[in-house]
């Protein structure tokens, strides 16, 4: 399915294949090595383009560039050009190729150029938006979670077996994004699962953990998953089950199957490790 975002279609009337949207954030943005912050900015650009998720790029002057030290690497970017790469040391602390810059960007991406910005899946860097420490990826400034109870009808078939049937779920909307349910735990036969070590992180919603379905030789690995201690914007899903939609048998919602709607994406599950 092609990407679809709400707000660029009814802001920009856009229909082509890509486009790159930046703006100045009026958060205060930094980035913290060890005890050092290496990045420090009011200014910061939030950049977001088509099927990538959103990008803090920072103005040079707010990066403490004499921890810098120029990579070989390269990149090259069929929309904004050549990256050039640097890694970054403090103290004992080395990360390599863990900043980078497009200098030449062409056409619309020409307003990132200067902009330098860091890797995120990188234990030794950490990303604070204000006070708050933000993990996986920047937050778009476009998209909004709404946890909802609701009293709809979920039935979750998986290898042909009935593996969750309840009519008190709650409902996560996020902006643009198919919706998903999170279903308590008495409403679900773990019979049918098996706890695994995969743990995920989200700025939205905190860590996730997982359990994998196993039963008469089918196995699908890691279809559920659940937020035992959510951030606090989405107390509501704590403790709660969710599965994915599109890798069970079936999700039946009062008794209709769950299909994909035209304008609805899934989460960005398939993208989450693009920068």
């Amino acid at each position: 399915m092609a990407h679809y975002d709400p707000q660029w279609n009814l802001n920009d009337e856009f229909d082509g294949d890509w486009q790159l949207r930046a703006e100045v954030s009026p958060k205060w943005i930094r980035v913290k090595i060890g005890e050092t912050f290496v990045a420090d900015s009011r200014r910061v650009l939030i950049v977001t383009e088509t099927g990538k998720l959103p990008v803090y790029y920072f103005p040079k002057e707010d990066v403490r560039t004499e921890f810098l030290q120029e990579s070989a690497h390269r990149r090259e970017d069929l929309h904004k050009g050549e990256a050039v790469y640097w890694n970054i040391g403090v103290d004992d602390t080395l990360a390599e190729n863990a900043v980078w810059s497009h200098l030449n960007p062409p056409g619309s991406s020409a307003v990132i150029a200067g902009y330098i910005t860091f890797i995120w899946k990188n234990k030794e860097i950490r990303w604070f938006e204000e006070e708050e420490e933000v993990i996986n990826h920047a937050r778009d400034p476009y998209s909004r979670l709404d946890a909802i109870p609701s009293s709809r009808h979920i039935k979750v078939i998986v290898g042909g077996k009935v593996v969750a049937d309840s009519q008190d779920p709650v409902i996560l909307f996020e902006t643009g994004l198919t919706p998903r349910f999170y279903l308590p735990k008495e409403d679900i036969n773990f019979d049918y699962l098996v706890p695994s070590d995969t743990v995920t992180t989200c700025p939205y919603k905190g860590s996730a953990t997982y359990h994998s379905f196993n039963s008469d030789g089918v196995i699908a690995d890691n279809v559920v998953w659940n937020y035992q201690e959510p951030l606090p914007e989405v107390h509501e899903i704590a403790g709660r089950y969710s599965f994915y939609n599109e890798e069970v048998d079936a999700i039946y919602i009062d008794g209709e199957k769950w299909s994909l709607q035209e304008k609805d994406r899934l989460p960005y599950k398939s993208i989450a490790h693009k920068q």
